[in-house]
């Protein structure tokens, strides 16, 4: 199971939009997925049409009132979401009592280890809560999103060093990728910055750039991914690449170590 956590310091990235059609990109190229909501805010519930009701949800799991196989739902077979709900934001508060709170997800994981083959993270838009550190922690790779927009260079540098840190200070050798969004080549300012970006993070960047899409903003409001609906789509090709990508620069042995460390 490979686990890979979508996180900056910061909103309006298309973050949420990335976890869910990566996952379906994923899903789509034959491998059982996971999404997991970490975000109090439940935009990627929301954005799977999943209403969660008085049924369990992350909260539960990392509270370790259930195990996370309790709370699953599928959304078609072969790919399922842990979903979050508005009182997932309780886990802040009572991490300050908690007994290492920051491997709640890993070991919540653990049993689903041979129930998927990828699981996505769509964490919080911040990087300094207990709820990010568990998807940093729980993670063979984090995916660093970065729009290409007004001051997108900037900000991306700094969230790289914020979660270098965050990982270095777990001795942890887990790897940080970075992915360019809601890129619009018709403009010589989203070219620059996205020059910019490969120029600063080198191999890090994937050779995939998500372009800006309508569909992709409609598919979020409607409940399903947009690989269900428009599987030609020009938007839904971008990820079908992205997928191909992740598949094919994930390692086994940080997998391996990752689980050692939990």
């Amino acid at each position: 199971m490979q686990i890979l956590t979508l996180a900056n310091q910061k909103g309006g990235c298309g973050k949420t939009t990335t976890a869910i059609h990566l996952a379906a990109a994923l899903h789509a190229a034959g491998e059982r997925t996971l999404i997991i909501d970490l975000d109090p805010q439940a935009h990627a519930t929301l954005g799977l049409g999943c209403f969660v009701g008085r049924s369990p949800s992350l909260l539960e799991v990392l509270r370790g009132e259930v195990p996370a196989q309790s709370a699953l739902r599928q959304l078609r077979p072969g790919i399922s979401l842990l979903p979050a709900t508005l009182s997932l934001g309780e886990f802040e508060e009572e991490a300050t009592v908690a007994l290492e709170p920051e491997r709640a997800l890993g070991h919540a994981l653990r049993p689903l280890a041979s129930s998927f083959d990828y699981v996505v993270i769509d964490c919080p838009p911040r990087a300094d809560g207990v709820l990010t550190a568990n998807a940093v922690r729980a993670a063979n790779q984090v995916l660093l999103i970065v729009e290409t927009g007004a001051f997108a260079l900037q900000g991306a540098v700094r969230a790289f060093e914020i979660f270098s840190g965050m990982l270095e200070s777990e001795g942890s050798s887990t790897p940080i990728q970075v992915l360019a969004t809601m890129f619009d080549r018709r403009t010589r300012f989203a070219r620059d910055v996205l020059i910019g970006m490969h120029a600063r993070f080198g191999e890090r960047m994937y050779d995939t750039a998500i372009r800006s899409s309508v569909k992709l903003r409609e598919a979020v409001a409607s409940g399903v991914p947009l690989q269900w609906t428009s599987p030609r789509a020009r938007a839904s090709s971008d990820f079908a690449a992205l997928a191909s990508e992740v598949r094919n620069t994930m390692s086994p042995s940080q997998i391996a170590s990752t689980f050692l460390e939990l």
